[in-house]
């Protein structure tokens, strides 16, 4: 069994990576799954700050958790920037780190038809700031991969 960190910026395809290789049985943390479940009227990925600390808390509990199993069973964490601190806990479990990146701009136009508009400069900071560090990369110009 394995521990797979998946990353990547906004709306480039990592929930759906995951649903795509997920068994039953397998634990999948996703954030913004964790977070829509804590109120009503969730689009899914834009979340009101109280949800999303209480969210927070819960996915960092979960982790703890779901590290302790990762050698009964496939663990899947989406984590769209992890910090090098949390990288390198990863790296102790040995995690798979896999960053989805289809490009730049097919997450801009996926962002401007799927979501929030602020995600953009979540996106922005995320191109900005990020360098695959020898992670498995998946790049693809649609979610059928």
């Amino acid at each position: 069994m394995a521990l797979y960190v998946v990353t990547g910026p906004p709306a480039s395809g990592k929930t759906t990576w995951v649903q795509q290789r997920a068994r039953h049985g397998d634990v999948v943390i996703d954030m913004d799954a964790i977070a829509s479940v804590l109120t009503v009227d969730s689009d899914g990925h834009t979340h009101p700050h109280a949800v999303l600390r209480c969210a927070q808390r819960a996915r960092s509990v979960a982790i703890d958790e779901a590290l302790k199993h990762a050698a009964e069973v496939d663990v899947y964490v989406i984590h769209m920037q992890p910090s090098v601190k949390a990288l390198d806990r990863y790296a102790e479990h040995g995690a798979h780190v896999v960053t989805i990146d289809p490009g730049h701009d097919v997450v801009m136009a996926r962002i401007d038809e799927e979501r929030h508009h602020t995600s953009r400069a979540v996106a922005a900071r995320w191109y900005a700031t990020h360098s695959d560090g020898g992670h498995e990369r998946v790049g693809a110009g649609s979610r059928s991969w």
